[in-house]
């Protein structure tokens, strides 16, 4: 896997870099390969439920970011098509997450893809994306992503 740089992003790094949402919430894009990704999250204060647990909005967020940027990391513009979370342990405030996405399978224009989000060696959540890649139209806002069909 190659570390994320402004200097040489390949399609991962672009896909990450449009992805303001993400950005915002503090992910960071550390590593991309032919179909994987590796990112980093760390839980605050604004990401937690009335549990005092991470909401698993911004877990699901967080793990289909990580699959965004496996699945687009082969070139061809690629969205989400489905996908499951299943939640394991609770994250809580400061808590700094890693999602680790790796593709399991592309067939046609669709893939699988899994990622696992952990704190330290406990898992916090399992994810299971399916995607697919989505004929060009031009149809872009200057991101490189086009409007699916």
């Amino acid at each position: 896997m190659t570390e994320a740089t402004p200097a040489v992003p390949g399609p991962a790094a672009r896909v990450f870099a449009a992805d303001r949402a993400s950005r915002l919430l503090g992910i960071e894009l550390l590593e991309q390969g032919e179909g994987t990704a590796v990112l980093r999250m760390t839980v605050t204060e604004a990401m937690v439920n009335g549990h005092g647990t991470a909401h698993g909005g911004y877990l699901f967020l967080f793990a289909d970011t990580a699959f965004a940027c496996a699945c687009n990391s082969h070139g061809p513009v690629t969205v989400a098509s489905g996908a499951d979370v299943t939640f394991v342990a609770p994250a809580r405030e400061g808590d700094v997450l890693t999602a680790t996405a790796r593709e399991v399978t592309r067939f046609g224009r669709s893939g699988i893809y899994d990622v696992s989000v952990v704190r330290g060696e406990t898992v916090i959540a399992e994810f299971r994306g399916r995607s697919r890649a989505v004929r060009h139209t031009g149809a872009v806002r200057n991101t490189g992503y086009e409007e699916p069909r």
